[in-house]
């Protein structure tokens, strides 16, 4: 049979598969641990840690979407960071983007100053001379972004593993905003690719999750016994949630891919947008490049609000179907400030390399109604309007102040909590 379409691995996962009863749908095995046949004789299943009926359903469907030889899934997207970096050693170089997710930049960071457990080169892979950056330090790893969060620029994969491939350095991308469906960083050359499934995968915001994907059957064997020794493993209730969300991958990432199109295209024309953050703009610095090695520009964009961040309250206060909150790749449309949610982790001077402004906002476009979106913003941009229209005196100025630190603090909850996020 012939390689299938994405929409039919997904689909189609485990369906009418099972041994037992012969159940269309996949069962869930909430099983700890599994009865040997024998003494000395285990079988295929031992211990959910180490393996799991449910879990591997996941692991092996994914691993077919992106046409890998072996899938690893874990708890969570950070979880599947870390357990990719299980492969350096204090000696080995770890190449990053300057503009990747606020968690991975954390973890990256973190690890390599407070644990010394690999040296750091921070690269921007959108200016000239990064290839030289790179050659210099002969890196183990270089890890890609691609769209980035939440600036949506896009680094060519091609260049950067023929670059790794001279320097026998692995390559691993971080394909979260796109999915399988829109991009197959393993056939543009890469070593592993990286998920948080949390994300467009599950596409219902209900679970935490992450999966490692991997080109070899050796490399994908050496981080599954990681995997088992951390215990980093996902949990089978939440690989069952997961597959029940993948086998709508297709569908809900296309109609929210048509979506955000409408959205940009609305966005383009706000007064009080400064500037749209989308790879499907013709002008986007990355469009070729992007058009060139995704099969979509997915359902991400950003913008930079035109209006004093003191205003921010207004606008969201102001969104009735865009809910205010942390995540992606659900349904329902969800719109967030990065620089106080999910690059609040990455400090003031790191924001501003990355390019996050105080103004930029995220949006995560759902399967609603495009027009009722469209309307949705457009009532946050009036409020704006209005408040810019009325709030000219000194008073109204510092009052809007005062609400935009009270709309601060309510992110970062206090200073204690500060650096969960």
């Amino acid at each position: 049979m012939s390689k299938r379409h994405a929409a039919t691995i997904a689909a189609r996962a485990g369906i009418a598969k099972d041994p037992a009863f012969s159940a269309v749908t996949p069962p869930l095995y909430l099983t700890s641990t599994y009865e040997l046949t024998a003494f000395k004789q285990p079988g295929q299943y031992d211990y959910s840690r180490s393996n799991n009926p449910t879990r591997d359903l996941l692991a092996e469907t994914l691993a077919e979407l992106e046409g890998g030889a072996k899938a690893i899934v874990t708890s969570t997207g950070m979880s599947a960071c870390l357990l990719a970096l299980q492969l350096l050693t204090p000696d080995d170089t770890l190449v990053i983007p300057h503009d990747c997710y606020g968690g991975s930049y954390r973890l990256f960071t973190n690890l390599a100053q407070r644990k010394k457990a690999f040296k750091l080169l921070v690269v921007n892979f959108q200016q000239v001379g990064w290839q030289s950056q790179i050659s210099a330090v002969k890196p183990k790893m270089i890890w890609l972004e691609t769209p980035s969060n939440p600036l949506l620029q896009i680094t060519d994969v091609r260049a950067v593993c023929s670059l790794a491939s001279s320097l026998q350095a692995l390559v691993v991308v971080d394909n979260t905003f796109l999915s399988p469906v829109l991009q197959q960083p393993l056939a543009l050359g890469a070593d592993i690719v990286v998920h948080s499934t949390t994300k467009y995968i599950n596409g219902h915001s209900d679970i935490v999750g992450g999966v490692l994907v991997c080109k070899t059957q050796q490399l994908g064997d050496e981080l599954k016994w990681w995997a088992n020794c951390l215990g980093v493993t996902g949990a089978p209730f939440d690989s069952y949630m997961t597959l029940r969300g993948l086998r709508t991958l297709e569908p809900r990432i296309r109609l929210q891919q048509d979506n955000t199109a409408r959205v940009v295209e609305f966005l383009t024309k706000q007064p009080l947008v400064a500037k749209t953050y989308y790879p499907g703009l013709a002008d986007h610095p990355g469009h070729a490049i992007a058009a060139a090695q995704q099969t979509g520009f997915g359902a991400m964009c950003s913008f930079d609000l035109a209006a004093d961040a003191a205003l921010l309250p207004v606008f969201f206060s102001a969104l009735n179907i865009f809910t205010l909150a942390q995540s992606l790749g659900g349904i329902e449309s969800l719109i967030c400030h990065p620089g106080s949610m999910t690059h609040a982790s990455m400090d003031a001077e790191a924001q501003k390399t990355a390019g996050i402004g105080p103004t930029l906002i995220r949006l995560s476009v759902g399967i609603e109604n495009v027009n009722d979106l469209i309307t949705d913003l457009q009532q946050a941009f009036n409020a704006v309007s209005q408040a810019i229209a009325q709030g000219g005196d000194q008073q109204n100025t510092s009052r809007s102040q005062q609400k935009n630190e009270q709309h601060q603090q309510q992110f970062r909850l206090n200073p204690a909590l500060g650096a969960f996020w």
